[in-house]
């Protein structure tokens, strides 16, 4: 049962071929068996998942079940689910039970997906290995040695090794794509304020986007349906139809446009990936699909004027962690000052304390012009130059990530080239537009990952641009050795 994708389970349950308890028991036994190699639960919920699975029986058989009823899923532990632990991959939170549910986690559970658990996730979603856990790095199941990216990687890690059905993620800077990539899975960034972040601890709060994480464009297209929407608490959520994904994705891609960015395949790519990728473009082309050359001129200013937001954000957001109201507490404080100091250096891990004091510097008097005030002039040309881009074509593709993954502790001592791994992703996060990740074919024996990037609010075209390709190819069935 594990080995196949949301929809062809959720028919076999409409059609009562199995329960969602049985298929809750087999993923959970799946779990048991297979995580100690990967790390990517931090949680699992399997009283409560089984107590789900129940009730989705029972709305099946009373003809009263949805496409994801009874379907075992999986939340990054970034959303907060009532009465379960709700860490972010920190020591801070390590003891946190959220009170209240997500929206995504809400909506998901109204649709009647059954939640297995929690997955680990780079500490406060800042990473791009999954090494900044404090619950321990998570493994990539094609190669245990090697990472499976971040910061969504414990959700791409159990949804590659068919530990869970589908997963949810969030994408600040790729955090949803490169994981996807590097595991290879399908991934999907949605337009900034597509999703409901309430619920969702921030981490930079103007970037930071929920998402599926399935097999398959469809399975993706199935989840997006019952996690986008407007929702009144959150006031970044944008108020406009959710469209009909799923029934989009029977659409021709005969005489679409596709942009090729050139300055996405420059010399900093790997050659292996940059001919899988090239391999997927002449697929696309074969079905129909025109190629047009475009330019991102300011694409290259991307990671900088990122790396100045993001830890500004971050800077601001998590000061509310100082070991008062909740989270982390030092033994015994002397005083207030030493309550907040040891509270917040004992319970942040060294890349969150690295980022909020970039971000506090960036953000300081004198500073602020010179660096984010100049990040965000730097982000709107970035936003134009897609505007632009879209003027000639319908889609933009290129490659995800600039390798395949990449060992355990290869990058840990080099912020720097850490950073880099999401050259190709960051742009999208700062201009707020949808974008999402593909199998490719292999190079050496590891994924790679082929990135569509759409127009605002366009998920329904790139999701049946990626449908469409996966219809013609087998890319995205393949499985990591040992946990097929």
């Amino acid at each position: 049962m594990h080995d196949k994708t949301l929809a062809q389970l959720s028919a076999a349950l409409q059609a009562r071929k199995t329960s969602s308890v049985e298929l809750t028991q087999h993923m959970l036994r799946r779990i048991k068996e297979l995580d100690g190699r990967l790390n990517s639960f931090v949680t699992v919920t399997e009283a409560e998942a089984l107590a789900q699975a129940l009730i989705a029986d029972l709305r099946i058989a009373a003809g009263q079940a949805g496409p994801l009823t009874g379907i075992p899923i999986a939340h990054k532990d970034i959303f907060c689910t009532r009465e379960v632990r709700t860490s972010c991959g920190s020591r801070m939170l390590e003891d946190f039970v959220a009170p209240y549910d997500a929206t995504v986690v809400a909506r998901l559970e109204q649709a009647g997906a059954v939640m297995l658990g929690k997955t680990n996730m780079d500490e406060f979603a800042m990473g791009s290995s999954n090494e900044t856990s404090h619950f321990g790095a998570v493994r990539n199941p094609w190669d245990d040695d090697t990472v499976p990216g971040g910061s969504s990687g414990g959700s791409a890690a159990a949804v590659a090794a068919h530990l869970c059905v589908a997963a949810t993620g969030t994408d600040t800077g790729g955090s949803i794509r490169q994981p996807a990539a590097l595991t290879g899975i399908t991934g999907l960034k949605p337009t900034y304020g597509r999703c409901s972040r309430w619920g969702m601890i921030a981490f930079a709060s103007s970037l930071d986007q929920a998402g599926p994480m399935a097999r398959s464009a469809e399975d993706a297209a199935m989840l997006l349906t019952a996690m986008a929407g407007f929702d009144e608490r959150d006031s970044t959520s944008a108020d406009r139809p959710v469209d009909d994904y799923v029934g989009a994705l029977g659409n021709d891609i005969r005489g679409l446009r596709i942009g090729i960015v050139g300055e996405f395949m420059d010399d900093g790519l790997d050659g292996g990936v940059g001919a899988s990728v090239q391999a997927a473009l002449d697929e696309l082309q074969r079905l129909g699909a025109e190629l047009v050359d475009v330019s991102l001129p300011n694409a290259h200013l991307s990671v900088p004027a990122y790396y100045v937001v993001a830890p500004a954000e971050c800077s601001s957001n998590l000061a509310r962690f100082d070991g008062v109201r909740y989270g982390h507490r030092c033994e015994d404080p002397k005083d207030l000052e030493d309550l907040y100091k040891r509270s917040r250096s004992e319970g942040f891990g060294a890349e969150v304390k690295r980022r909020i004091m970039i971000g506090t510097y960036a953000l300081s008097a004198g500073y602020y012009d010179a660096y984010y005030l100049k990040a965000q002039k730097v982000r709107q040309l970035i936003a134009d130059d897609f505007r632009r881009a879209f003027e000639r074509c319908d889609v933009i593709a290129g490659p995800t990530a600039p390798g395949t993954a990449f060992r355990l502790g290869d990058k840990a001592d080099d912020p720097v080239s850490m950073y880099l791994q999401d050259i190709y992703t960051i742009a999208v996060n700062l201009a707020g537009l949808p974008g999402m990740s593909i199998p490719a074919p292999a190079s050496d024996g590891m994924p790679v990952g082929l990135q569509l990037i759409g127009d605002y609010f366009d998920e329904a075209r790139l999701l049946n641009v990626a449908h469409q390709l996966q219809l013609a190819t087998d890319w995205h069935q393949q499985a990591p050795k040992g946990f097929e």
